[in-house]
């Protein structure tokens, strides 16, 4: 096996391993409004944040920016505490085939400077594995086409169960996107309240 295959499957691994869930639950945030008709809208919303982690992943692991990991293990959960709670002001169109319908403008931006956050949190993972490398260009371009067929996976996953709690069992939209945004606004919520720098910054006792 290459180089980049190795990190290629680092970097898939890494963004679906079930332990580290905390990207996933920021993809499902994001996804959350759309089912597969609205596949373009997604690859759209996905290709911001995909942006966004990229040039943080690279300038982190190049050593151009460096932000203490505990810092970054707080912010992740927030960017996925806020993007769920925006989804509980989303609003149905009339008819969901409507092929004006557009995603709010803000929704792009936003994944594209949640992105940059989440980047710095691959970038922590990815340095711990090269270690002292000199040559990091083939184990960073694996790591981050990893990190994307990993993730088009997960969208492609989310986008499926919606549609067929949607379209085929005739679950409102509104009430999936609801209680599935509640779960992982809840999630995210948990992971605040137990990270340990936010339980430093509050005056809570830290987890032992």
């Amino acid at each position: 096996m290459s180089e980049f295959q190795a990190y290629l499957q680092l970097g898939f691994n890494h963004i679906t391993d079930s332990n580290g869930y905390d990207h996933i639950l920021f993809i499902m945030a994001i996804c959350s409004v759309y089912t597969l008709v609205d596949w373009r809208k997604v690859i759209v919303l996905v290709t911001a944040f995909t942006a966004g982690h990229s040039v943080t992943l690279a300038l982190a692991t190049l050593g151009y920016v460096n932000v203490n990991p505990d810092w970054i293990e707080l912010m992740i959960p927030f960017t996925i505490l806020l993007t769920a709670f925006i989804n509980f002001f989303h609003r149905i169109p009339k008819n969901s085939y409507a092929p004006k319908e557009k995603a709010p403008a803000f929704r792009y931006p936003l994944a594209l400077g949640f992105g940059l956050i989440h980047g710095l949190g691959f970038s922590n993972y990815l340095r711990a594995l090269l270690g002292k490398e000199a040559d990091i260009f083939n184990p960073l371009l694996g790591f981050n086409v990893g990190l994307e067929l990993g993730q088009l996976i997960i969208v492609f996953i989310i986008l499926a169960i919606a549609f067929a709690m949607i379209e085929l069992l005739r679950v409102q939209k509104l009430s999936w996107i609801q209680i599935l945004s509640g779960i992982i606004f809840g999630m995210a919520l948990s992971l605040i309240l137990n990270n340990d720098l936010f339980r430093t910054l509050t005056g809570m006792p830290v987890n032992s």
